[in-house]
């Protein structure tokens, strides 16, 4: 599977899923059912998984 399709795949996955109504519904309730603690840990993991993506980026770059 090439890349260009693979993406366009991902994107259709992603659109389908955004607009299913349960989905929706819950993006919709997710600020009244977060928690302080729950939105601290929900930051934290970001910030880990942006870290993470960096440190993958550079590894695969300096390997060039």
């Amino acid at each position: 599977m090439s890349v260009i399709r693979l993406a366009v795949t991902a994107v259709t996955v992603a659109v389908t899923v955004a607009r299913h109504p349960v989905v929706r519904a819950g993006m919709k309730a997710a600020p009244h059912l977060m928690t302080p603690a729950a939105r601290q840990a929900a930051a934290e993991t970001t910030r880990s998984a942006a870290y993470g993506a960096g440190v993958l980026a550079r590894r695969l770059l300096k390997g060039r």
